[in-house]
Formats: C-alpha cells, sequence, structure tokens
C-alpha cells in the first residue's frame, strides 16, 4: 500500500510526462503502426508488431498517469516543519560505526531514476519520521534492527 503523497516537483514532472507521452511519442507511434500497416501482411511485420506493442506500453503508462495524478495529494514546504524530519526533507543520517546517507523522503511515484530518494512507506523513512538532529533512529527490516542518527535536516523552499 503506498501512500498517495507527492511534491510539487514529482508532480510536475509526472505531468510532464504524460504531456510527452500524449502530445510526442503517441502520435508518433500510431503513425509507425499506420505506416507498418500499409505495407501488407501484419503476421511478420516486425515493425508493426514492436509498434503496436509500445503504443499499448505508453497506452497503460498513459492510463497509469492520469489516475495517478488525480489521486496524489501535493506536500508543499511549511515554515512548521523546520528542524524536524517530515514528508519532502532532506535528511542525513549516521551510524555507529561512521557510515554517513544523504536523502530525500518522497512520494512513491518519485523514488524511480533517482538514487537519493526513499519512498514515505519504507521502514527508514517511517523510522525517521518526526526525529530531529541528533535524535536515534531504530529501523527494523527482514535484515535485522539497524540504529542512525540524523545529523542534518534540510527543506527545499
Amino acid at each position: 500500500m503506498k501512500t498517495p503523497l507527492i511534491t510539487r516537483e514529482g508532480l510536475e514532472k509526472l505531468k510532464a510526462e504524460l504531456d510527452h507521452l500524449w502530445r510526442v511519442e503517441r502520435p508518433d507511434t500510431t503513425q509507425k503502426v499506420s505506416w507498418a500497416a500499409s505495407l501488407g501482411d501484419r503476421s511478420e511485420n516486425a515493425d508493426y508488431q514492436y509498434n503496436k506493442k509500445r503504443l499499448r506500453e505508453i497506452d497503460r503508462r498513459v492510463r497509469y498517469l492520469r489516475k495517478c495524478i488525480e489521486d496524489l495529494k501535493v506536500v508543499d514546504y511549511s515554515p512548521v516543519q523546520e528542524g524536524k524530519v517530515f514528508f519532502g526533507a532532506w535528511v542525513e543520517i549516521e551510524n555507529d560505526d561512521g557510515e554517513q546517507k544523504r536523502f530525500r523522503i518522497v512520494g512513491y511515484d518519485e523514488i524511480f531514476d533517482t538514487k537519493d530518494y526513499i519512498s514515505i512507506d519504507s521502514p527508514m523513512a517511517r523510522a525517521l519520521i518526526k526525529k530531529e538532529v541528533d535524535d536515534e533512529a531504530v529501523v527494523r527490516t527482514e535484515a535485522g534492527k539497524f540504529v542512525w542518527y540524523v545529523t542534518k535536516i534540510e527543506y527545499q523552499k
């Protein structure tokens, strides 16, 4: 179960992807399908088969994005959040071994294609919510229990 939250930047990215798919990729792929179909035998036509498959992928993603964008709730920065870890925060943490990590807590639909974003639904994010600098966060996963300390909290304003 994913929490239906998103940052303003994340929503804009999803809208831009939807617009690109609908206005650029889909018409281009539709044109390719029409061209390939006009060549005759579709059963052995690789261009036709590939582009029909691509068209289905585009349509599936467009349906997902439309529903998703409709259901998501945008969470904007609020000065009340300062000093504590909440949705949208950049957090730096460290463990007893000196290992450090830095990431941003965002919605599920924003974590793809970025190494430094984690989902609000992840065990790490759940353990960090409402923590302050120098607080201890105990992260429980299938691999065991891990202790991290919050060293820095920032928000994009």
